[in-house]
């Protein structure tokens, strides 16, 4: 490996030893310590606890039904934690944000400006005066949890008279305090608002999909079967295997998209929820400043926006996923036909339909696979999508594709 070019990327040469420090072996304490960006502790691994319980029942010969409770708990799960940043931003020490314009003598009388703010302490004591001084020093900490509890209901009809039949319904609740400790969705930031306050960070998972219905049929057409050879072969012999599905909403943080509480930190910085607010509408901000010149606070530009975002120094009250997406209302659809050339020989012609109705859902992934993936085109479009105030925000037709019908023929000898 090149240590002073490093790969493709120069991942040495441009920060990971900077060119302006002395080599490695004559660092001081000091030095070392302001340049940490990443520290592994002794690592707790993680591991999970799970419980079921269900009961099956056989009925009128074919079918079977099936109840199941399923509970998972996820303990020491690993998350990205920038120890060192701390937030002067609190509820009580923040500046407002308002949806109609106060009078200049109300915005004179505000006590706090944002130069206040920002001249207060951004770094934990106790390590700024250990020498710690990088904000952005990151730990993989084993701080985060899950738990899961689903209730899984499933109709089964064995093949029987050319007819199999299956529906699955599960109700589900996945809660966590953190999802992705890589950069792996950016529905959801990958790290805390505050790495100093935890608990603001429980919420539905990105991975929670409270519903889930599947209903698939395979049906031997009867058609002709005891015809004689022509009529079987070439008005008989289908096989129709439909498939719905349907699935509630993945959930997505709404981010403000830079730095609100201070922290050094924006990836993070979810925005203010107004009540009353317009469902699924974002707004951006106007600062509002005293006589002085000094920002003091900030104005809502759509005053019945559900999702405003909160200006540098304003305190964001909105939780993680709270945005619902859109659902997956699918069918595909599979036909075949087969032509019995002899006893032993059997051409197949098949033709499947994924998305068959061509219904546009504009999802973060597919609607007929269950690894739908919540990685978007890039970073920017990203943080567009969930920024308030931005053209895309909230706007999945500009981002998603629609998954149109796809549509694969396949021909198949069997003897």
């Amino acid at each position: 490996m090149d240590v002073t070019g490093g790969s493709a990327t120069n991942f040495l040469a441009n920060g990971g030893i900077l060119p302006n420090l002395p080599v490695a072996g004559s660092l001081t304490p000091a030095q070392a310590r302001a340049e940490t960006s990443a520290y592994i502790p002794n690592q707790e691994l993680p591991y999970s606890i799970q419980w079921n319980i269900g009961f099956q029942q056989v009925f009128r010969q074919n079918y079977t039904f099936e109840a199941r409770y399923l509970g998972t708990r996820g303990v020491h799960l690993d998350l990205q934690d920038q120890i060192v940043a701390q937030s002067p931003v609190t509820a009580a020490n923040s500046l407002p944000t308002y949806t109609s314009m106060p009078s200049q003598a109300a915005l004179n009388a505000l006590p706090l400006t944002l130069n206040m703010l920002q001249s207060e302490p951004d770094l934990v004591p106790l390590y700024a005066n250990a020498g710690f001084t990088n904000h952005a020093l990151t730990v993989d900490e084993p701080y985060g949890w899950s738990t899961y509890n689903g209730l899984a209901l499933q109709l089964n009809r064995r093949f029987s008279n050319g007819l199999q039949f299956q529906g699955a319904y599960t109700w589900s609740h996945l809660i966590d305090n953190s999802t992705a400790d890589f950069n792996t969705t950016a529905l959801t930031p990958r790290r805390a608002e505050n790495s100093q306050d935890l608990s603001i960070e429980k919420a539905s998972s990105a991975l929670d999909r409270r519903q889930r219905l599947t209903l698939a049929l395979h049906y031997d057409v009867p058609w002709f079967k005891k015809s004689n050879w022509m009529m079987k072969n070439v008005v008989g012999n289908w096989t129709v295997s439909p498939i719905y599905t349907y699935e509630t909403a993945e959930m997505a943080t709404v981010q403000s998209g830079l730095d609100s509480n201070l922290n050094q930190d924006s990836a993070g910085d979810r925005t203010i929820v107004n009540p009353g607010g317009v469902p699924g509408t974002g707004s951006g901000v106007t600062a509002l400043k005293n006589s002085a010149g000094q920002t003091v606070a900030y104005l809502a530009n759509n005053p019945s926006a559900q999702y405003i975002v909160a200006g540098p120094g304003a305190y964001a009250n909105g939780g993680r996923n709270t945005l619902a997406l859109r659902p997956i209302d699918n069918v595909d659809l599979s036909l075949y036909k087969n032509f019995n050339i002899t006893e032993r020989w059997r051409l197949q012609f098949g033709a499947q339909f994924l998305n068959f109705l061509n219904h546009p859902q504009f999802v973060p992934g597919f609607t007929d696979r269950v690894d739908n993936p919540t990685v978007l085109n890039n970073g920017a479009v990203d943080r567009n999508f969930l920024t308030p105030g931005n053209p895309l925000f909230n706007n999945p037709e500009a981002v998603f594709s629609s998954n149109p019908r796809n549509i694969q023929v396949s021909l198949k000898l069997f003897f």
